[in-house]
């Protein structure tokens, strides 16, 4: 590893890679846009119920991805430790900074109740201590999420529907960091930031050395957007969040309150708050209604974080990489509400069509679909175990779930037990229900 530091520009404006990550994939990915649109209404849906909610606080277990040229850039352990303890005080609302909110903003402030560990075992079950380390020939990263690969340079993710992953690298380009909103590819779910912009001691450099960066990306990895709407400084945009004031554009080093735009006076904006563009010191909460939009988010796309289980040798077989691939709905065997799945090389009856599914070891989970013209249509979504006896617990990507439990594999035959089907479901989806087309 060098000792010598590339030419990486340090950082005097906050930049946020998000919402052009968010942009791509909608225009690159039409499953990204349905999910989106569901997740949405899944989440107007979800909010009300927040404030009943009595779970308790979610404890989300983190693995940090550290990726370095040089040795200033492996970040050492107790500055990761820095930035957890950071993200515990944020998304509770006791920072230390919080009595800075001007008096007449204080009855908005929030308790997210989400609180954040270095995972303490790997996805095979193994002690860890949630820390990775990769070295690379990669001067600098950007959004487009090579950092996110080993293929690229980078470091594969750990299953990211068990675990929040955080890449910490070199960012080019004066980018600070960026998330993946809920609903995209399982590949490149997460948050990345920059070595200069993480945790509070070591390589973190001022104006953005006290961990807010990452509690700010993090806001948009539990669908949260920018607080004025991000519609430049037009007064239209919308955060979808009732009780943030309207903005006309972000905020950005310290502003000094009260600073009104889009007729929002005498109070103005709501700088202070986490997901505006203000320095770190400037930025020192979240509201309730943003608390009650990221519980909905945990309760719907993103729940599967919390609730994680290990797997029965019966699930754990079943997705293993020797028997990874895609299995062909046999629907000719199905029995007792059981469904019968082979493998996609038999030598099925003749059909117009056939679903199937595909469990994969990271976690991510494929139904395929019979679409247009009899078509394979893929849908994406994760899975991880419900219990030992075999069963699963499978979302889509925008957030429905059905429970799941293993009848029998082996290499030729998989029965699942999938238990009630929706009436007029989609052809082949394992959440939504069959639909057989045969002649």
């Amino acid at each position: 590893m060098s000792t010598n530091e590339p030419a990486v520009e340090l950082p005097t404006r906050r930049t946020c890679g998000a919402m052009d990550v968010h942009r791509r994939l909608l225009t690159e990915s039409e499953s990204y846009r349905i999910a989106r649109s569901e997740i949405e209404n899944q989440s107007i849906e979800l909010e009300p119920l927040q404030s009943i909610a009595a779970r308790g606080p979610v404890r989300i277990p983190v693995v940090v991805h550290v990726v370095s040229k040089t040795a200033a850039q492996n970040i050492s352990d107790a500055q990761i430790e820095s930035q957890i303890a950071v993200l515990n005080k944020d998304f509770r609302a006791t920072n230390d900074d919080i009595d800075t909110v001007p008096p007449v903003f204080e009855p908005l402030i929030g308790d997210a109740e989400v609180e954040f560990f270095l995972a303490d075992t790997d996805p095979e079950g193994r002690p860890a201590n949630g820390i990775t380390r990769t070295a690379t020939e990669v001067d600098s990263f950007d959004q487009n999420d090579g950092v996110k690969s080993a293929e690229t340079g980078g470091a594969d993710p750990w299953p990211t529907q068990r675990y929040l992953n955080i890449w910490v690298c070199a960012l080019g380009g004066g980018l600070l960091g960026y998330a993946q909103f809920p609903g995209g590819p399982v590949a490149t779910d997460g948050v990345v930031i920059t070595y200069t912009a993480f945790g509070t001691t070591g390589t973190a450099r001022a104006p953005f050395d006290l961990g807010r960066t990452a509690t700010h990306e993090i806001g948009h990895y539990l669908n949260l957007f920018h607080i004025w709407g991000d519609d430049g400084t037009g007064c239209r945009g919308s955060d979808e969040v009732a009780d943030t004031p309207n903005q006309g554009g972000q905020n950005v080093g310290m502003p000094r309150f009260p600073h009104v735009s889009c007729g929002n006076g005498p109070h103005g904006d709501l700088f202070m708050d986490y997901m505006d563009y203000t320095d770190d010191a400037g930025m020192v909460m979240f509201t309730k209604g943003q608390g009650a939009r990221m519980g909905a988010c945990l309760d719907g796309v993103r729940k599967q974080l919390w609730t994680g289980r290990a797997a029965s040798p019966a699930v754990s077989a079943l997705v293993a990489p020797a028997a990874a691939g895609r299995w062909r709905h046999s629907f000719e065997e199905d029995h007792d509400g059981v469904r019968v799945y082979r493998p996609a090389g038999f030598d099925f009856p003749r059909a117009r069509g056939r679903g199937g599914i595909e469990f994969r070891p990271d976690g991510s989970f494929v139904d395929w679909a019979i679409g247009r013209g009899d078509a394979d249509e893929p849908r994406e979504g994760t899975w991880v175990p419900a219990d030992d006896d075999g069963r699963l617990e499978v979302t889509t990507v925008a957030g429905g779930t059905r429970t799941v439990r293993v009848v029998r594999f082996d290499e030729d035959r998989l029965e699942l037990d999938i238990g009630d089907v929706a009436a007029g479901g989609t052809c082949g989806d394992i959440i939504l229900g069959p639909g057989i087309h045969t002649q």
